[in-house]
């Protein structure tokens, strides 16, 4: 069974103003879609081609660094579509809001360190918000590594990621990151986050 592109759950203009319609547009169709390829190219032939993405993940360190980057590429890209939308933003409610109070003492806080996470990974990778246990975390991986790979630093299940590749801004904002990761929280679907959060 073949991995394929999942289905974006809106237009490519719907993240607008904060995150262009031509950066969404290459980004799904071009680099995802090259993930979704690699990544089937890469296992075709193995007994990884009947696993899941998150087995693989579990399983990456036995496996090639085209099936580690490709197959990180398509599961990072796929949890980043899903906690974006259009009309979100704002804060998280109920137990997701209180886990993250209780954790980093606010919600403003946390958005400080979370978006530290983004500003501080040298070249690309990703910033995370990871449920490890019960506890939440803020880290950050290297290129598409994640922290469902047997290989993170930090290791959880991710409920909000955010793409600092250049790819994922570079067409709006250049070299300011910053401005990015601020125009971010304007997308954040918390809806999504919390219903990640509440997974066992």
């Amino acid at each position: 069974m073949a991995f394929e592109l999942p289905k974006l759950g809106y237009d490519y203009a719907a993240l607008e103003p904060h995150i262009d319609a031509r950066t969404m547009e290459i980004h799904y169709t071009k680099h995802h879609q090259a993930y979704v390829n690699n990544l089937n190219t890469a296992i075709a032939g193995t007994e990884w081609e009947q696993k899941s993405l998150e087995d693989i993940m579990a399983n990456v360190s036995k496996l090639s660094a085209a099936v580690r980057n490709n197959g990180g590429g398509h599961y990072n890209h796929t949890l980043y579509w899903t906690v974006m939308g259009p009309n979100k933003g704002g804060s998280p409610k109920g137990d997701l809001l209180e886990a993250i109070n209780q954790t980093f003492g606010s919600f403003d806080k946390f958005k400080e360190l979370f978006t530290q996470a983004g500003m501080t990974r040298f070249g690309s990778g990703w910033a995370w918000l990871v449920k490890v246990g019960n506890e939440l975390k803020i880290t950050s991986t290297p290129n598409q590594d994640n922290p469902m790979m047997d290989i993170a630093e930090v290791k959880g299940l991710p409920l909000l990621g955010a793409d600092v590749w250049e790819h994922a801004y570079y067409l709006k904002y250049q070299n300011r990151r910053n401005e990015y990761l601020a125009a971010f929280w304007n997308v954040v679907n918390w809806d999504e986050v919390e219903r990640r959060f509440k997974r066992t």
